[in-house]
């Protein structure tokens, strides 16, 4: 379970970066909802504890239990099916024991852990068709039960990050640029009949997200009013923002007119409060820890950790394209969580455990000669 690492193996840049994100993350949280920051600075401290315990087991030896770790994740989503929680039209959210957590953020890092091992395995069959159809039904089951829920924009990350671990694990080129041909259009043929009054495809409100990001006007209750907000408060933070916790009137924050300021329009508040700065410093050290785990990724032992570190990688780099993204109005609204900035504990402990997988995988990585 336990190996002799090297010190000098230890990505300690890579846990500096995190707990800066994360430290942003706590000042952002406790200004849009100050009651909260106490339990975010707890979540940070509690997940930096887990994440650097979990670097020094030997991950090879922790993915062994792959298939628990699937058939776990899949028990843990039919539940919030069966019993979970309902909030704000969805029902995601699951209490067992006192403890109120959200499966769909855990089975992101349970499914990369588990292709990690399973992809391995069978690395050779992976450009055949029953093995692609193998993984593809493997992921399917966790994904539908996901969608469901509904969980619209969690499932989209799903499908971006299998893909992101299939590359990894070393799909064939011809295969990627095959399925590319055939899913482009067929996604925008969907997205088109989805549209129609009278579809089953998407929920109600599913659909008018999306109308109201083409016609944000007429729209404007179904979340384009959020989104406009939003890019109303970023624009006037301007350069140095107006300061942190500021008492300005003209604080589209302060005034209330961003729901869930705290968790999908936390990059809203960043932009008021710390301005172009502060918004370029969350971006840039995203874009770095992102990196950090693809350079990783390439320098793994094996497989398994080239897929761990990639698709860690992966889900941070694409969730916070998609966060940004919404609360600057460049897509429709998703409802995703920033990664190590919003609220949301299972989120934030969800990340810090796949991070520490990744510290694993470089303190596993090969020599360079």
């Amino acid at each position: 379970m336990f190996k002799n690492y090297r010190i000098r193996d230890y990505d300690f840049k890579l846990i500096l970066m995190v707990l800066l994100l994360s430290g942003i993350g706590v000042m952002a949280v406790g200004s849009a909802e100050e009651s909260l920051q106490t339990r975010q600075l707890a979540g940070v401290v509690a997940g930096t504890v887990v994440m650097i315990v979990i670097s020094f087991f030997n991950y090879s030896m922790l993915i062994k239990l792959n298939w628990l770790m699937y058939f776990g994740n899949i028990l843990l989503l039919g539940l919030v099916i069966l019993v979970g929680d309902t909030a704000n039209n969805a029902q995601r959210w699951l209490e067992i024991g006192g403890l109120r957590f959200q499966p769909s953020e855990t089975a992101k890092i349970l499914l990369i852990l588990f292709f990690a091992q399973f992809i391995m395995k069978h690395r050779e069959k992976l450009n055949t068709f029953r093995m692609i159809a193998a993984c593809v039904i493997l992921i399917a089951v966790p994904w539908v039960l996901v969608y469901e829920q509904p969980a619209l924009s969690t499932s989209l990350v799903l499908i971006v990050v299998f893909c992101v671990i299939m590359f990894a694990g070393g799909i064939s080129w011809k295969l990627v640029l095959g399925v590319l041909a055939v899913i482009i259009p067929s996604v925008a043929i969907i997205i088109s009949l989805a549209l129609q009054p009278d579809n089953t495809v998407l929920e109600d409100y599913q659909r008018n997200r999306i109308l109201a990001f083409i016609n944000p006007e007429e729209y404007a209750d179904a979340g384009a009013y959020q989104q406009l907000n939003s890019v109303m408060a970023i624009g006037s933070g301007q350069l140095d923002g107006k300061g942190y916790k500021n008492n300005e009137i003209t604080s589209v924050k302060n005034g209330n007119f961003i729901s869930e300021s705290q968790n999908d329009f936390i990059f809203a508040v960043i932009g008021e409060e710390f301005g172009f700065k502060g918004c370029v410093a969350v971006i840039v050290l995203l874009f770095l820890i992102a990196l950090e785990c693809i350079s990783i990724a390439r320098k793994a032992k094996d497989t398994a950790g080239t897929i761990i570190a990639a698709g860690m990688g992966g889900l941070i780099a694409f969730q916070s394209f998609f966060n940004i993204g919404v609360a600057t109005f460049i897509l429709p609204n998703t409802g995703l969580p920033l990664p190590f900035v919003s609220y949301g504990l299972t989120s934030l402990m969800s990340l810090f455990i796949g991070m520490g997988f990744v510290l694993n995988v470089r303190l596993q990585a090969k020599k360079n000669k």
